[in-house]
Formats: structure tokens, C-alpha cells, sequence
């Protein structure tokens, strides 16, 4: 029996959260002990998924648990390149080529918000968007893999952009009522 889009991706929250509070960091995170923001955040991204992928991504996880790998301890070691490569298969690259894209034409809309956020390439402080996104795919199955990579070109071809989507979620999460309220509010309070 199929669970609705909603109770998929609280479950594949509340198991990304427990893994997450488990991570230990090389300095503590604040985020680690208030998982508020970081639910919003996941919220956020899964919302843009179609089911098959969300699916899988729980399948991976459910795995995962059971065999006592945890994947944000794995994708946090991947971003910090204190692990080598976990999957170097080349739909990453076309996923993340994509994202990319996506995200930049986010910062033309809303730069201010979009600011506020990880550098897209080359960050001086912290992890870019770019090399988080690769690490977090590198956690994912094969079967995760294509299920997202076939949604991201299909998005793609049609002219959609997933990143909005995930931004979209996230902002209304936080309280504001569009992308365009919480880029004047970033505006207002550099």
C-alpha cells in the first residue's frame, strides 16, 4: 500500500533527523539539538521529489538503519572530503549539473534570499551547494539515483526548476507567504 507523499516524507524526516542528532561533528552543531530548522529544510527538499524516488530514498534508509550505516554521517564526511568517493556513478554529475543551473537562476530571481544560503560553487566559508549536493547524492542507491535523475530531466525539459520548488517550501515553512515576501525580507535585514 502506497503512503501518502506527506506521511513518505515525514517518515524519511524523522529517519534523517534521528541520524542526523547521531552525526559526531568535529565541532558541535547548534542545529543537533534544536532539529527545527533542519525539518523544514528536508521538508523542503522531498517536497519536490516525485513518490518513486521518495520511496526508494525510505527504502535506502530503512537499509541503511539496518545494517547500522548512517547516511549523514557519511554524506557530512563526503562534503569535508575526510571519506574517499562513496559512489561515483555518472548520474550524480547530471544531477548536479542541473542543480546548479537551477540554483543560479534562483539567485538572478531572489538574490538577496538566495544570499543568505550556501555559496553555489566555490565557497570561502563552509561547503558550496554544489559539493553538498554531491555528497548527499553519493549516500543515495543506484535505484534513488535514477528514480531523481529521470524526475530532474524531465523538470528540466519541461522549463520547470526543482529549486524553486524546494525554496518555495522552505520560505513557507519559515512563515513567509512567497518567495517574493522573503526576498524583500532578506532585502530589509541584510
Amino acid at each position: 500500500m502506497l503512503e501518502s507523499k506527506e506521511a513518505l516524507i515525514e517518515g524519511i524526516v524523522d529517519l534523517e533527523e534521528a541520524m542526523f542528532v547521531a552525526v559526531v561533528p568535529e565541532t558541535p552543531a547548534p542545529c543537533q539539538q534544536d532539529t527545527t530548522t533542519f525539518r523544514i529544510m528536508r521538508r523542503a527538499q522531498f517536497s519536490a521529489w516525485p513518490q518513486d524516488a521518495l520511496e526508494s530514498y525510505h527504502g535506502d534508509l530503512c537499509e541503511a538503519r539496518k545494517n547500522g550505516k548512517n547516511l549523514m554521517t557519511l554524506k557530512y564526511a563526503r562534503m569535508d572530503d575526510r571519506i574517499p568517493p562513496i559512489n561515483t556513478g555518472p548520474l550524480i554529475d547530471k544531477i548536479v549539473t542541473i542543480q546548479v543551473e537551477w540554483q543560479y537562476r534562483l539567485f538572478q530571481k531572489y538574490p538577496a534570499l538566495i544570499a543568505r544560503g550556501r555559496s553555489v560553487e566555490k565557497a570561502v566559508m563552509g561547503v558550496s551547494f554544489k559539493r553538498y549536493l554531491a555528497g548527499e547524492l553519493e549516500t543515495y542507491s543506484s535505484r534513488t539515483l535514477a528514480c531523481l535523475s529521470r524526475y530532474v530531466k524531465a523538470v528540466y525539459r519541461d522549463g520547470g526548476n526543482m529549486s524553486e520548488q524546494v525554496y518555495l517550501s522552505m520560505v513557507m515553512g519559515l512563515g513567509y507567504a512567497s518567495l517574493e515576501e522573503a526576498e524583500q525580507a532578506a532585502k530589509n535585514n541584510p
